[in-house]
């Protein structure tokens, strides 16, 4: 299982790193597991917490390099951070391509404000989801039904409202995964 997690520099730290050192644990090779976010090397979180991006978000804006990651990956992590995911949610090129990557079927692990991306990418009317409460309208408005529960998996999308469900998430995650 090799897995994408998308970012922006100021992400929400419990929502990212859990996730890439669970996810670590269930890869063969530490290259399974890459985070691509808007800088390469140490970046931090809102909290202060300094993770390595292994590559730039501007990488997708070539579709050679886009279509490699949907063929070579199988689960794509968008993690939370309101004011990262206001930022990454208006790179146009990172929205198609999670619209790609929705198209396939793949499976999506998004929680908190990572619903921001999955609402600007079209890809939940008609679908059931949680994120942080906040955004309930948002999601509504863009015709999912929010849920207000740890964990709502509804076919390829995985979400969660709140770090304090990460464990339960991602394991959900990677169910959901290994199933398709």
């Amino acid at each position: 299982m090799r897995s994408l997690i998308i970012t922006w520099t100021g992400f929400q730290d419990q929502e990212l790193v859990y996730p890439y050192y669970r996810l670590r644990e269930e890869a063969l090779l530490a290259t399974d597991v890459v985070i691509m976010a808007n800088v390469t090397g140490r970046f931090h979180g809102i909290m202060g917490v300094n993770m390595d991006s292994h590559v730039l978000l501007d990488d997708l804006k070539d579709p050679q390099v886009g279509r490699t990651y949907l063929d070579t990956f199988d689960l794509l992590v968008i993690p939370g951070g309101v004011k990262a995911l206001e930022k990454l949610r208006q790179e146009r090129h990172v929205i198609e391509f999670i619209a790609n990557w929705n198209s396939l079927e793949k499976t999506i692990a998004s929680t908190c404000h990572g619903a921001q991306l999955l609402i600007s990418a079209r890809v939940i009317a008609g679908k059931k989801l949680s994120a942080y409460y906040s955004i309930k309208d948002d999601i509504e408005n863009a015709g999912a039904t929010y849920v207000d529960a740890p964990v709502v998996t509804d076919g390829n999308l995985v979400s969660s409202p709140h770090y304090q469900w990460m464990g339960e998430w991602m394991s959900e995650a990677i169910r959901v995964c290994r199933q398709s």
